[in-house]
């Protein structure tokens, strides 16, 4: 799926501003960023901006939030040499923005993966400045490492970390018959650690970015299946002060978009958490956020899958058929709650990242074995009504509705009550590791007594 452009707005571009204005001190704890970005040289660590009265001036990225710009400037030559002069062969994939080459660099030998920008493409000069100055700022375990950047005369090329299996999207859709489709464990696992890269955008980076092209193929796997956020050309600051949305024109991916960014063009960063729903509904679901093949009522993902919430006994519909039914009731029914809270219409009931993370930080956790007999932690196959945290033995014995996530209570209370859950059952697990503590230093002090008695 492509991007697409809607309408322009008069928003300026990118810069950077180091400068916390509510005291003038310069901020250091966190990536910092800012507007009208206009120049990037071919060479050297240094980016050249304009400031609003137009001089120019020096500007020295911070690598979290200390030191200077850490992607290398390579020479058009280099990249061509790296890719057999981008020979058939090395091509891994083409987007809105350009191809993607696999290649070896001659002078270290490492595996890169080279996006070559398409100069009639979507992607121009601004995107690419964009890009560069994001992933060159932003360091986290969930971002694609931006190796560097070749910006010989109108040649536009970025550097990566080579992903070696390739984007979420891949082992999603379109599988071969001989590929074996992600458990379940893997999906939560992928979709935690992808929310966690969100949050590192919205809540760390300062300002805030707005990713604004969360999708599938933008998530990119590394071994284990380590997700990484790829492709920050549409990146966007977020508001600041008392700023409730920044206002721009209208990209992204069709099926992904929130309702109120798609009509208005006013981005927030609960624009992305939608955005993450619709991704987290692809990984429960195992469909197209857009599927023209589909019949006519579930090409849209979202459109399809909004009815079968109101409906406890049609959630388990909602897992992917391919899963075979290897995966725990009670955690479909909450992955299916934290889904649901973030695609609501209006962006003022989607959670926050954060909330996301740690519910599927929680889920992902759990683990799933399907050789074990799991009739206990499954009461009912068919859709249950309440899912019990004591149905393993030793549990809070809390309740989790997930009928009244969309029938009786808000988003907000299905979060809330989720979020609490998640508590409760790390205080239960504290308390059994604090007992069993406790028990072994009673029977150690009792061994210790015995022997005491005996030697006496």
């Amino acid at each position: 799926m492509g991007c697409f452009s809607c309408f322009d707005s008069s928003d300026d571009d990118e810069k950077l501003n180091p400068v916390d204005e509510s005291n003038g001190q310069k901020k250091q704890s966190q990536p910092t960023v800012s507007n009208n970005i206009s120049g990037l040289p071919s060479g050297g660590e240094k980016l050249s901006s304009k400031t609003n009265g137009g001089s120019k001036r020096e500007l020295l990225l911070p690598r979290d939030g200390l030191g200077q710009i850490a992607a290398h400037t390579f020479a058009f030559r280099e990249l061509a040499a790296a890719t057999m002069n981008f020979h058939p062969d090395t091509f891994l994939g083409e987007g809105g923005f350009g191809r993607v080459y696999k290649g070896r660099l001659d002078s270290t030998g490492q595996v890169v993966a080279v996006k070559q920008l398409d100069r009639n493409g979507l992607q121009g000069n601004r995107e690419f400045l964009v890009e560069v100055l994001m992933l060159s700022l932003l360091h986290h375990p969930n971002l694609v490492n931006l190796i560097g950047y070749c910006a010989d005369g109108d040649q536009r090329l970025l550097v990566y970390e080579f992903m070696p299996l390739g984007s979420l999207e891949d082992h999603l859709h379109d599988l071969p018959p001989d590929k074996e489709a992600l458990d379940w464990n893997m999906r939560m696992k992928i979709a935690a650690g992808a929310a966690k890269g969100l949050e590192f955008l919205h809540d760390k980076a300062n300002p805030p970015v707005i990713y604004r092209d969360f999708k599938s193929s933008n998530i990119l796997l590394d071994e284990g299946f380590h997700p990484k956020l790829s492709d920050f050309g549409l990146a966007k600051l977020g508001p600041t002060g008392d700023k409730s949305h920044v206002s721009t024109r209208v990209m992204g991916t069709y099926g992904y978009c929130a309702p109120e960014y798609a009509m208005t063009g006013q981005l927030t960063v609960k624009s992305d958490v939608y955005s993450f729903g619709v991704v987290f509904l692809e990984l429960i679901t195992g469909r197209k956020a857009i599927d023209s093949e589909m019949p006519h009522g579930e090409q849209n993902l979202v459109a399809w899958a909004r009815p079968l919430f109101n409906d406890r006994r049609k959630f388990i519909k909602l897992a992917d058929p391919r899963l075979k039914g290897r995966f725990p009731t009670r955690a479909l029914y909450q992955a299916l709650a934290v889904a649901s809270m973030c695609i609501q219409e209006q962006a003022a009931t989607r959670p926050l990242i954060a909330d996301v993370v740690t519910a599927l930080s929680y889920l992902a956790n759990q683990g799933y074995d399907p050789s074990k007999d799991d009739s206990k932690r499954n009461r009912d196959e068919r859709g249950a009504r309440l899912i019990t945290r004591n149905d393993d033995g030793g549990g809070s014995g809390s309740k989790f509705d997930l009928e009244g996530s969309e029938k009786e209570d808000s988003p907000r209370e299905t979060a809330r009550i989720l979020n609490r859950d998640i508590n409760r059952e790390r205080a239960v697990a504290e308390a059994k590791m604090w007992g069993e503590s406790l028990r072994e230093k009673r029977r150690q002090s009792e061994q210790g007594t015995s022997e005491s008695n005996s030697t006496g």
